[in-house]
């Protein structure tokens, strides 16, 4: 039987730049105003920024579960606060039985971690990374011997076996990670961003994998900004923005529950309130919005044949139609739904 995570009102405020600022990821800050300057001696505002805001989350046993969202949404931090890295503010995140942050070691020996950077010992070989970490968990020598073949043959490593991690590509780095959070046989195992960077080749590769060790009962939970990837490997999933949660689901349920379906992003010379009225009474479409009058986002039932109709409605409000991108039903038209903007934002 899998294990479970739970996560209970989980909320992380960050009073000084996390490491990921000063390296330009996920926020930006003001710079600091030179020595001397009539602010210094005015009291500092506090710092703060808000990275988890109340979330609660439940992920099943066995399922792969995904965290999907932009940049700086609140994915990595996260999985920092389930694999131990970052100490929450306040609520509770539990592995199986254990609450992560009270029991943390035996909270680790039932997870494997995939960091979105990778963090090999670049002066080991392939075969010494797999070997050393099956030591960490107390694998006897045979054990470890036979784990590490069986893992270098599935992530097509073996070639590469005796060679400096430091030599390897991107794609093969990221395997080798991979293969070493499986090394113990981890009951759930975490991936942040995992194809992030790769090409489309060792993609499915490591989709093909993460399937397999899912067919075991194993629960894995991944981050990721691809929908392709969300859509094809995660049984349920919830969007995440600004810390907060603002949808999960299914894939399927998720993209079923976005208006219409299709989205039409037009965009005029102008759009008048008396333009936007009629796209609205258009049959098939269910709602329209524009926060400018020049953009237009109408859902519909349908996408190329209300074209037609789109430019007959601007002709006659005497508007120009400039542009135009039909959309599919995809988990990235609910998140521009939900926020109107993109997942790669």
């Amino acid at each position: 039987m899998g294990i479970g995570i739970r996560i209970e009102n989980l909320r992380k405020v960050y009073d000084t730049p996390p490491p990921s600022a000063a390296r330009g990821g996920g926020f930006s800050f003001m710079a600091q105003r030179s020595a001397g300057s009539k602010e210094k001696k005015e009291k500092k505002k506090k710092f703060e920024v808000v990275a988890l805001d109340d979330i609660s989350l439940e992920m099943r046993a066995g399922e792969v579960f995904g965290l999907l969202g932009p940049n700086g949404a609140g994915k990595s931090t996260t999985i920092g606060v389930l694999t131990t890295r970052t100490r929450p503010t306040s609520g509770r995140a539990f592995i199986g039985e254990f609450d992560v942050w009270k029991e943390q070691v035996k909270a680790k020996r039932l997870i494997g971690v995939v960091p979105q950077r990778p963090n090999l010992d670049f002066a080991l070989t392939a075969r010494e990374v797999l070997l050393f970490h099956g030591a960490y968990f107390g694998q006897s020598s045979r054990e470890r011997e036979q784990k590490t073949q069986t893992l270098l043959e599935q992530f097509k490593l073996t070639e590469r076996a005796d060679d400096m991690v430091r030599n390897f590509s991107g794609g093969m780095m990221q395997r080798i990670s991979i293969a070493r959070a499986m090394m113990h046989d981890p009951q759930v195992l975490f991936l942040d961003e995992p194809s992030a960077g790769l090409d489309p080749q060792t993609r499915l590769l490591l989709w093909e994998i993460v399937r397999e060790y899912n067919r075991l009962g194993k629960t894995i939970v991944l981050t990721t900004h691809d929908m392709a990837e969300a859509d094809s490997l995660c049984h349920r999933l919830a969007i995440i923005d600004h810390g907060r949660i603002i949808s999960q689901g299914t894939p399927q349920e998720l993209k079923a529950s976005i208006p219409g379906g299709y989205l039409l992003r037009l965009r005029f010379d102008r759009a008048p309130e008396e333009l936007l009225a009629v796209l609205r009474s258009l049959p098939g479409v269910t709602e329209v919005r524009s926060a400018d009058h020049i953009a237009a986002d109408v859902y519909a039932d349908r996408g190329g044949p209300l074209i037609s109709s789109i430019v007959t409605a601007a002709q006659a409000a005497g508007a120009e139609l400039h542009d135009v991108h039909i959309a599919e039903p995809s988990l990235e038209t609910l998140f521009l739904h939900h926020t109107g903007r993109s997942l790669r934002d």
